[in-house]
């Protein structure tokens, strides 16, 4: 937090002897740039781009024209501190990352430490804001134990008199989406077949897909990510199998289909509310495309994080920490999302988690 503050004297000394001289503010996104989860990389850096530009083509923040920086933590939770402190090096005001609760988790203390407010557009571990180290670490995206509440209340109504099994990649993501997801059907009365961990980065499923046959699992909650669902969900096919793929938000990129191909057809998955369907979204989304950029899944996350963020530093009048923190505790701000403000531990107010289906290569809302 020193080192702001002392940036804030240098500027404001900087602006005196210029007489209209103003610094410009370094704001960050910082995700999967590389890797297997780069898609999701991509949808965070297109948002963030196209967020900085839009709010420097109206003026920019309090007058001062904003500057990206671009993180890649691979999701590896080394790899995001060594970047988070690259960013306290670059003196951001804001961290609109990271994607990875395993990622997010231990770079926030970091952040928290050197006084720079951290809002996730993606990282969805209750951890992350239940045990957040400071004041200045929020999200604009839902919360495990919400989805898995969606989830597991789902597959007990409606996957009543099947067997289900519960399989995880033993991140922070995976792990707290399954857990959150078995807690939640259990308690509504629905007892799982077979619960077990896989290994992430694997490209054979064979022994675990045939473990699944052999037990006459009808339905499959996957909590990880897309590479490996998507290959789970092709090998099941390719051994004969018609079992259901059901998994959470990591879904949301047409990667996925691009590994499952046909196979990928009734794939079900959690997410927010569509925010490509919000008409505050339209002119962003257009802008997006007409770029032949992404504006699906997290892109229109990242933008909301800074857009929000903004909002907050253009009321105090200023991108001092403690500032920002107050304005970002007590207001509600229009973003791409909808209006949206932040409770006592930083997570949104928004609309919580519904079902999606893969369908012909596109995900919609499940019918």
């Amino acid at each position: 937090m020193k080192k702001h503050l002392l940036t804030g004297v240098a500027l404001s000394f900087g602006v005196l002897m210029s007489g209209t001289a103003l610094a410009d503010i370094t704001i960050a996104t910082t995700g999967p740039m590389t890797g297997q989860y780069a898609s999701f990389g991509a949808q965070m850096k297109a948002g963030a781009e196209q967020a900085v530009a839009d709010i420097n083509a109206a003026g920019g923040v309090n007058g001062e024209k904003l500057v990206l920086e671009v993180g890649d933590d691979a999701c590896d939770p080394k790899q995001a501190v060594a970047v988070a402190n690259q960013m306290v090096g670059k003196n951001i005001a804001l961290m609109a990352g990271h994607f990875c609760s395993g990622s997010s988790i231990p770079a926030s203390q970091v952040y928290s430490e050197e006084g720079i407010i951290q809002i996730s557009p993606a990282s969805t571990n209750p951890s992350y804001t239940d045990n957040r180290p400071g004041p200045g670490t929020y999200r604009v995206c839902g919360r495990d134990d919400q989805q898995g509440e969606t989830a597991g209340k789902f597959l007990a109504e409606h996957f009543k008199d099947k067997n289900i099994a519960i399989v995880h990649d033993k991140t922070a993501y995976g792990k707290g989406l399954a857990d959150e997801t078995k807690k939640y059907m259990n308690e509504a009365g629905k007892q799982e077949a077979l619960y077990e961990a896989y290994t992430a980065g694997e490209k054979d499923y064979t022994a675990l897909v045939s473990k699944l046959k052999q037990e006459n699992i009808d339905v499959l909650y996957v909590g990880g990510y897309h590479t490996e669902a998507g290959l789970m969900a092709r090998q099941m096919r390719d051994q004969g199998m018609d079992t259901v793929l059901v998994s959470g938000d990591a879904l949301v990129t047409d990667e996925y289909w691009q590994i499952t191909g046909d196979a990928g057809q009734g794939t079900l998955m959690t997410f927010s509310p569509d925010p490509r369907k919000n008409p505050e979204a339209a002119p962003v989304v257009e802008a997006l495309e007409k770029a032949g950029k992404t504006a699906e899944g997290y892109a229109l996350y990242t933008y909301a994080a800074i857009q929000a963020w903004a909002q907050a530093a253009e009321a105090a009048g200023s991108t001092d920490y403690d500032a920002v923190i107050e304005k970002l505790n007590a207001g509600d701000f229009d973003t791409v999302l909808g209006k949206l403000s932040f409770n006592d531990k930083g997570d949104v107010t928004l609309p919580g988690y519904v079902f999606y289906e893969w369908k012909d290569g596109k995900y919609d809302y499940m019918q």
